[in-house]
């Protein structure tokens, strides 16, 4: 860890300069206590860093919660084996997973099945003095609930260094959370410009507490979260179905974990109460179960959270891009990416290539620099991964 300023605090072994500018940036903001702390996978993001944890005093930046609002990972541990899949035609689990699971961007179901109508109704309930606008600004909701997304988002049926057989997602609150994000994130622009509020960034205009669109966005952003963990669950339960089919044997649920690492909380820090932003981090309380994905085709960890007082109790929340999405399909081939998932069932298509783990930052090194924010409990490599074009 190293001071950067006295308002932002570093535990990225490598930083990127553009990045450590744009945090830099963020540090300024007036309302920031007691200061911004960067992750170790830490990489230039939308007017935010995207591995930075940003405690607000009366204010939120819609924009430092992200576009994604409320992405993050669940895991569940079967009680399978790796020797339970040995010998076995994995392509047909993960054409299983691909047909219950709508993929890639703008996918929905084409109705509400069974086991996702309780959460629909549960997030019905959730803010209903917000739901005329929500049915206005996406009147698909419902449908998108128990869908994947594209880009890193995946799904993994994956095996732990005890042989235990599990299935490890990530994904959001997709296509509505999108749009209820960039929608605040147009509002707090207009109050800032109407305010004449001078802004190091336009993506750092910020809702003042006490206000009807700061409100507004506390209660889009909570239904946006809620919307995000439900949709977790209901993809897993669904894998967690296939799975048992392919292979013949109900799954047991040892253990599940279910985190964002896109989101805002009320949390006390410094002695004082704050609005936490955790924009590619994830809660990493003393004794807290945590999820850390790699890339594709790299190892993925389940930890446990030290409660690291000057990290405001937050951990890396995966890799961290090193390319963009346009220069890694410059840089890298089709070949690479197949010698990179050796061993690996996926769907082998030029797709995928901007997601190369080349393209992202050594694991073991963001993990070997998060010593002190988690404990490692497992350690996952992947069997069958399922991505969305």
């Amino acid at each position: 860890m190293e001071r950067l300023n006295d308002k932002l605090v570093n535990w990225a072994s490598v930083l990127e300069e553009g990045t450590r500018r744009q945090a830099e940036l963020a540090s300024t903001m007036p309302f920031i206590h007691p200061h911004i702390a960067l992750m170790p996978d830490a990489h230039l993001g939308k007017g935010a860093t995207v591995g930075s944890v940003i405690p607000t005093d009366g204010a939120i930046v819609p924009a430092a919660v992200g576009v994604d609002i409320g992405c993050g990972m669940i895991a569940l541990r079967t009680q399978f084996t790796a020797d339970d899949l040995a010998g076995r035609e994995l392509a047909v689990l993960r054409e299983a997973i691909e047909r219950s699971v709508p993929l890639s961007a703008g996918a929905a179901n084409r109705r509400v099945s069974a086991t996702a109508q309780p959460r629909v109704e549960e997030l019905e309930a959730l803010h209903p003095e917000r739901a005329a606008f929500r049915e206005q600004l996406v009147p698909r909701w419902r449908l998108a609930l128990g869908t994947l997304g594209s880009g890193n988002h995946f799904i993994e049926v994956s095996v732990d260094e005890t042989s235990a057989v599990w299935i490890f997602l990530h994904s959001g609150s997709r296509g509505p959370g999108n749009r209820l994000a960039m929608h605040h994130i147009r509002i707090a622009q207009d109050v800032c410009a109407r305010a004449g509020v001078q802004l190091p960034d336009r993506d750092l205009a910020h809702l003042t507490e006490g206000t009807a669109e700061f409100d507004d966005y506390v209660a889009d952003l909570q239904w946006a979260q809620h919307f995000a963990l439900l949709n977790r669950e209901e993809m897993v339960d669904r894998v967690a179905r296939q799975l048992s089919e392919f292979l013949g044997t109900p799954v047991v649920e040892r253990e599940r974990i279910n985190c964002h690492h896109n989101y805002t909380a009320r949390e006390e820090h410094y002695g004082r109460e704050v609005w936490l932003s955790r924009k590619g981090a994830i809660l990493a309380d003393a004794g807290r179960p945590g999820l850390v994905p790699g890339s594709m085709g790299t190892a993925s960890y389940v930890v446990v959270g030290k409660g690291n007082r000057e990290s405001l109790n937050s951990s890396p929340h995966g890799a961290g891009r090193e390319y963009s999405r346009s220069a890694a399909r410059r840089t890298f081939t089709r070949e690479q990416l197949r010698e990179a998932m050796r061993g690996i069932e996926y769907r082998d298509t030029d797709a995928f290539l901007d997601e190369i783990p080349a393209a992202y930052k050594d694991i073991d090194r963001v993990m070997a620099d998060a010593a002190d924010l988690v404990e490692v409990r497992h350690v996952l490599h992947q069997l069958v991964n399922v991505k969305g074009d």
